[in-house]
């Protein structure tokens, strides 16, 4: 591991300016991307929200950055136990159901899928129930029966939401019409 990159990571704030740049730092220096990568999926790691934080930012916009650790990245996501790291998290793994360069395996698909659908059931919180149902309703247009699981979902947890988690649900029910 580097240690001043790892300092580096240590020393960032959630503030967008500081992850901007981590994330442009990474771009530039994409070796170091590795590193990154290490802190992130290393959950006992006090710092790995950090990394993950950084890691949203890079994928937005150079997803196929993932490639080389694609398989490690989805072997975790179910893992992470903090919202924080949650977050980011569910949104990487919406950006690659988005993806039009990326095809993922089955496997894969299958793994965001099963990880998405926890997370929509579980208690977290509000953006990572979002970014999984909107990943869900994504995969759903090559998979039709996660949109009726889909819609059960949204539906019978509707009410016990938060306004936004209502906002986004009914957007997904009306695309699933």
């Amino acid at each position: 591991m580097n240690l001043a990159f790892y300092k580096l990571i240590e020393e960032s704030t959630a503030h967008r300016l500081n992850r901007e740049f981590i994330r442009d730092y990474i771009l530039q220096n994409p070796e170091k991307l590795q590193f990154l990568i290490e802190i992130a999926l290393n959950e006992k790691d006090k710092i790995h929200i950090k990394a993950c934080w950084s890691l949203e930012l890079i994928f937005e916009i150079k997803l196929e950055l993932i490639l080389p650790f694609l398989d490690d990245f989805l072997a975790k996501i179910a893992y992470y136990k903090n919202d924080s790291a949650n977050r980011p998290i569910s949104k990487i793994c919406m950006f690659l159901s988005k993806s039009k360069t990326i095809q993922l395996s089955e496997s894969q698909e299958t793994k965001i899928i099963e990880t998405c659908f926890d997370w929509l059931i579980q208690d977290k919180k509000v953006a990572t129930k979002v970014y999984s149902m909107r990943t869900l309703f994504l995969f759903g247009k090559k998979h039709p029966w996660i949109n009726e699981e889909l819609k059960t979902i949204l539906s019978q947890d509707y009410f016990k939401h938060s306004a936004a988690y209502q906002a986004a649900a009914k957007d997904i029910l009306r695309k699933l019409k």
